[in-house]
């Protein structure tokens, strides 16, 4: 069965993001050194149920498994859409285990809004 049209047509990390900024999501969030889940300039601190991960995209560097990257669209509590991007495998954006627990507890509500 080819399931060809649930293949996202999106290949590359910047390319997801300027389809991403061109619907107005381009600001990201992000944990701080003390383990604090922020928005881009904002004070705000975050627990996972503030959170709704609406889509998940995933790249593989071609040559070099270093260059493996996850993008997260996500919806704050609030309204506010935004992303959360890390890298994976041998190597993540954030040391330790916080925020991959973090990531963990975040529900997840998959929107077709952001399949392209």
């Amino acid at each position: 069965m080819d399931n060809s049209e649930n293949i996202d047509r999106m290949t590359t990390l910047s390319q997801v993001m300027n389809t991403l900024s061109e619907r107005g999501i381009h600001r990201e969030f992000r944990m701080n050194e003390a383990c604090e889940m922020k928005f881009e300039n904002s004070e705000k601190i975050y627990h996972p149920s503030e959170l709704i991960i609406l889509k998940t995209y995933r790249f593989e560097g071609d040559s070099n498994p270093d260059d493996n990257a996850v993008l997260y669209v996500v919806k704050d509590d609030a309204g506010n859409h935004g992303m959360i991007i890390d890298s994976y495998g041998a190597e993540s954006n954030y040391p330790g285990e916080k925020f991959d627990e973090f990531l963990r507890n975040i529900p997840i509500q998959e929107s077709d809004e952001f399949n392209f």
